[in-house]
Formats: C-alpha cells, sequence, structure tokens
C-alpha cells in the first residue's frame, strides 16, 4: 500500500489510521478533484489567520511526514519561485537524481501541483492522498492549501528520492510549507509589491514574511533585490544564524556571447542558456545552481547544463498550438503569466529585445491584482492592447475594469480568441512580422493553454514541449 511507511505519530487520532484502501470509492471517478475540493472548502476557517497551528496539528495526526523527506529546498519570492524550482528539479535531474517537487498553482491539471520522484502524480494517487488527510483532519477548521500540502508531504514521504523542492504557496513565515524545520537550502527569489492585503503594504513587511523560511544553519540563497529588501533579508539571516548568499557579492550569473558564466566561491562554470526566456530567468537559473552548490550535496559540473532543460510552461513560453493559427503568417504568439508590478518591470525588460517587430498584448487578470500598476510599465511597449476575460477564468477581472486601468489605452477582445482574430483582419496592424502576447494571469495562462491545446494540436513533432510536459 501507498501508505505503508506512515508511522504512528503520538497525537494521531484512531480515524487517522485507516487503511487508504478503505477510501478507494470516494475518489471520483476520471480523476476529478472538484467534489472533494468542494468538500474541503466546507472546512475554510471563516477568519485564516497567519499560523501554521492547523498544518501542524493535521501532520501530527498523520504521523510527521515532513520529518522524513530528502534533502529539502524550500524557495519563496514574488515572483520567480516555479522557475527557480523548475531549474533545481532539472539540474538535479541531470545529475541522475529523483526529485519531489511541490508547487502551485496550477495550470491545466490539479497533479501538476506535485511531482513524485520527478513524474506527475496520478489522479488517483493524489485524490487518495488528499482523501487519506482530509480523514485524519476530521472535520477541524482547514484550509485547502493545508490540506494539499499534508497530502503531498506524505506522498513525499512514502516515495524515494534524492532531493525535494517545495514552493511556498503565499509569504513564508505562515505558509504550510514552512513545516519542514531542517531544510538543505533556502532560497529567495525577486520581491515585489503582492498579495499586500495579507503579506503587507510595503516592501520592507512584504520582505519579513519571505524571510520567515530561513532556518538555523540553512544557507540563504538570494537573487538581486532591491536595497529594501535585501536589508530586511540580511538582518533576519544575521538574527536567525543563517549564512546569506547574495548575487553580485557571493555568486554572479551574466549572459556572455551566447552562453552563461557562472561563479561563486568554489570555482566557475560555463553553461548554456537557460531554456526560460527573459532576463530575469538568469536570476532564477543563478538562485538555483548557488542553491545546489551551497548544499551537501554533491553534483558534478556537467549536471548545470540542466538549466537548458527547464520546463515550466506559462512562462514566457511560445505557443504553436491553435491559438496561433489565428494570426497572420510569420506572427509569433507568446504567453507569460506574470501578473503583478514585479512581473510586469521583467516584460518591461524583456520588451527590449522585442523592438525589431511590433508587439501586441492581450491582457487578462484576476479581479484582486493592481491592473493598473501592471498595465502603466507595459503599455508603452505596445502597439495596441486587448483587455480580456474568458469564461472559465477563475476570478477574472472584468473587461471594461481593464479598459478603465490602461486609462483608454486597451480595447475589448473580449475573449483571446475574439483579441487574435481582430489582430489579424484589422487593416492597419498588416504587418509581415510582429509578437502577441498574452499576459497578466497564470489563470489567464492556464486557460490559454487548454484553448490552444483544443483549437488544433500540430503534429508531434511541432508540438511544444512545455506544453507536452502537462499531459
Amino acid at each position: 500500500m501507498i501508505f505503508d511507511r506512515v508511522l504512528a505519530g503520538q497525537d494521531r487520532r484512531p480515524r487517522a489510521q485507516a487503511p487508504m484502501s478503505s477510501f478507494r470509492d470516494q475518489i471520483p471517478s476520471g480523476g476529478v478533484f472538484e467534489p472533494i475540493i468542494a468538500r474541503i472548502q466546507a472546512l475554510q476557517p471563516p477568519v485564516v489567520d497567519a499560523s501554521l497551528e492547523r498544518i501542524e496539528r493535521l501532520l501530527r495526526w498523520m504521523g510527521d511526514p515532513q520529518n522524513r523527506l530528502p534533502p529539502t529546498f524550500h524557495v519563496a519570492g514574488t515572483n520567480g519561485k516555479g522557475s527557480t524550482c523548475a531549474y533545481l528539479r532539472s539540474i538535479a535531474e541531470a545529475a541522475g537524481l529523483r526529485a519531489h517537487v511541490y508547487t502551485s498553482p496550477h495550470l491545466i491539471r490539479f497533479n501538476e501541483r506535485v511531482r513524485v520522484a520527478g513524474a506527475i502524480v496520478s489522479d488517483v494517487i493524489l485524490a487518495e492522498a488528499i482523501l487519506h488527510a482530509e480523514r485524519a483532519n476530521d472535520g477541524a477548521p482547514i484550509t485547502i492549501f493545508e490540506i494539499v500540502t499534508a497530502a503531498a508531504l506524505q506522498l513525499f514521504a512514502s516515495y524515494p528520492s534524492d532531493i525535494c523542492v517545495l514552493e511556498v504557496g503565499l509569504g513564508g513565515r505562515a505558509d504550510a510549507t514552512n513545516v519542514v524545520r531542517r531544510p538543505a537550502v533556502c532560497s529567495i527569489t525577486s520581491i515585489s509589491m503582492d498579495h499586500s492585503d495579507v503579506l503587507g503594504g510595503t516592501i520592507r513587511e512584504i520582505a519579513r514574511e519571505k524571510a520567515g523560511i530561513m532556518k538555523p544553519g540553512a544557507p540563504v540563497v538570494v537573487g538581486r533585490q532591491s536595497p529594501e529588501a535585501t536589508r530586511v533579508i540580511a538582518s533576519n539571516a544575521d538574527d536567525v544564524g543563517a549564512r546569506l548568499l547574495q548575487r553580485d557579492r557571493d555568486w554572479t550569473i551574466e549572459r556572455r556571447h551566447g552562453a552563461v558564466e557562472f561563479a561563486d566561491a568554489m570555482g566557475q562554470l560555463s553553461l548554456p542558456l537557460p531554456s526560460l526566456d527573459g532576463a530575469h530567468q538568469l536570476d532564477n537559473a543563478g538562485i538555483a545552481i548557488t542553491s545546489l552548490r551551497a548544499s551537501e550535496l554533491s553534483f558534478p559540473g556537467s549536471a548545470f547544463d540542466g538549466i537548458a532543460a527547464a520546463k515550466w510552461p506559462g512562462r514566457m513560453q511560445r505557443l504553436k498550438g491553435g491559438l496561433s493559427d489565428l494570426l497572420p503568417p510569420g506572427w509569433e504568439l507568446w504567453l507569460d503569466g506574470g501578473h503583478n508590478v514585479g512581473a510586469a518591470e521583467a516584460l518591461a525588460t524583456h520588451f527590449a529585445d522585442w523592438r525589431d517587430v511590433p508587439i501586441h498584448l492581450i491582457v487578462g487578470m484576476k479581479d484582486s491584482k493592481d491592473a493598473a500598476g501592471f498595465l502603466n510599465l507595459v503599455l508603452p511597449f505596445a502597439s495596441s492592447c486587448w483587455a480580456v476575460a474568458e469564461p472559465q477564468q477563475h476570478l477574472a477581472m472584468p473587461v471594461d475594469q481593464i479598459v478603465a486601468a490602461a486609462g483608454g489605452g486597451a480595447r475589448p477582445g473580449p475573449t483571446v480568441s475574439g483579441a487574435l482574430q481582430q489582430l489579424a483582419t484589422a487593416p492597419e496592424w498588416r504587418y509581415p512580422r510582429a509578437r502577441v502576447l498574452i499576459c497578466g494571469s497564470l489563470y489567464l495562462a492556464g486557460v490559454a493553454l487548454q484553448i490552444d491545446r483544443r483549437a488544433g494540436r500540430r503534429s508531434q513533432s511541432r508540438r511544444d514541449p512545455n506544453l507536452s510536459d502537462l499531459a
């Protein structure tokens, strides 16, 4: 059985000891998680306090699986967390190692959140694990993220692997993933304003929450940050007793002549370019490389070539499926899930490399995001901007609100396909070449990937490897 290795926790109640096979009849057919998630949603506390009490209590009842993980790399930050996790996994696999990986949110399938020893977990196994955590919780107040995190940790403790990579869901200090007390390395990617209603209204407050993942004795790897965020991180590292490894001080990474030059106290590496597009990806790749080199694990230099093989859908990803067929020949269609001001800053920097052809933006956002802040940074680079909201897009901001946030610089799509069709037929945009970027929301990115897949599959040789990675 999957959970034969579960240890009996001292505080665990009898119901948590039931064999997993007794839950199989509760698993929805076809791997549909919606009924399970809806049931757990009813347990959501009316006010979710910033505390680890609920997840720690549940994990005790499950036998504390977080204490039986392989060397764990914990990644926090506002932008770049998922990409950094992808680089960590790709480098580990290039070294012949197996990696457990926990990320969020998913783009198409709920299973994408959990990789067990390198493979996306199956519907049945993940549903079984969530049901096990739900039963152990026994109706106590809990959040969905806490239940799913507990299920993932139980899976990771039950299957052999060489490393474990955990992406923080929100913040860091009180995030459900912060139950791992002895991580191998902690990493903090770019910090900017996001989720200010929960994490605080200043960079200082947000940085303090992210720095909450630091643990005594565990190295902390940090990419480029604002001076204010750097001060908070450095101060917290001193208080905790964690060795800080900071870009441009303790390690460097630069693009030179079509390659990457990396250097730290252990020496220099000449590497291929990262597979993920954008100047900001150098930072994320460097954080991953430094984190692995700072751990007690041993990696041959050739393993770090794995940055050229990392896959992370929805991050500056070129689409070549059915949606791109709506555009004129010679036009390119791209997708990016960045959804906050920090992500817009990264896009604006990237657009400097796209000045050779006109840029058109298709923007859809989550209803709680700073649309004006995002659009103000990217609109100056755009020949046109189209506001969209797909019917199945979770918590989509209405099209008219995006148009208003753009101050007249955007027009209704009102959907991705509709915007693409208007771009393809309007006489004022009959360029021989152009680039179109769908951006503004990870939820929109997931919907766009689904539409792209449904709208018309290409032959296997032309399929996007990032897209097939979700199959």
